[in-house]
């Protein structure tokens, strides 16, 4: 998912600081098989794992994502990292493997229509509506038990990556007119992201 503001607090690590030492890799973008397909469960949690971790840290770094799953680096793994405000400013951490994603309902449903963007769709935003608050169960790059929650941004960098691990991108949630308009945005920035971007 894509950063629209630089980070400007501290970060809250729930389970643990981010993989650091890793390389960027080219990000794949909507249209790889990869990408529109349900994700392998994680079942190794090795130094390979940890490894992979480590680049999609360092590329969403390059990027200036707030979230990277592993189908945007290729690689067919239920998992992505995150570093993304949440409404008040504060920025939480973190790595999921095998996401969960638990919703509000009924009258605790509240939609937010913000801009979004992709990283395997860069240089573009549109609104799309979410609900103000998600939480996302999982394990992380130890196998261990990792539960993160919180609302704005937050909130739709948990859905979008969790999205990524299901074979969904966020242009499958718009409506037609609005999809047309990200791709003309996208189009219009496409010098901006050569194929190969960031690495």
């Amino acid at each position: 998912m894509r950063r629209m503001a630089a980070p400007d607090s501290p970060a809250h690590a729930p389970h643990g600081p981010l993989p650091e030492g890793g390389s960027v890799r080219p990000i794949t973008r909507w249209g790889t098989d990869v990408m529109h397909r349900p994700q392998r469960q994680v079942t190794a949690f090795d130094d390979d794992l940890r490894a992979l971790a480590a680049d999609m840290v360092a590329t969403m770094y390059a990027a200036d994502g707030v979230g990277l799953a592993a189908c945007q680096v290729g690689v067919d793994l239920a998992m992505y990292v995150f570093d993304c405000p949440d409404e008040s400013g504060e920025r939480t951490v973190g790595v999921v493997c095998n996401p969960v994603l638990t919703l509000p309902e009924g009258k605790d449903r509240h939609l937010d229509d913000a801009e979004e963007g992709c990283l395997s769709y860069p240089g573009a935003f549109v609104g799309c509506a979410r609900p103000d608050f998600a939480s996302v169960t999982g394990v992380g790059l130890d196998g261990e038990p990792v539960t993160f929650s919180g609302n704005g941004l937050l909130a739709r960098c948990l859905q979008h990556e969790t999205d990524h691990t299901v074979g969904t991108v966020f242009g499958d949630r718009l409506p037609t007119k609005a999809r047309k308009r990200l791709t003309k945005e996208m189009e219009r920035s496409a010098d901006e992201y050569p194929l190969g971007w960031p690495a």
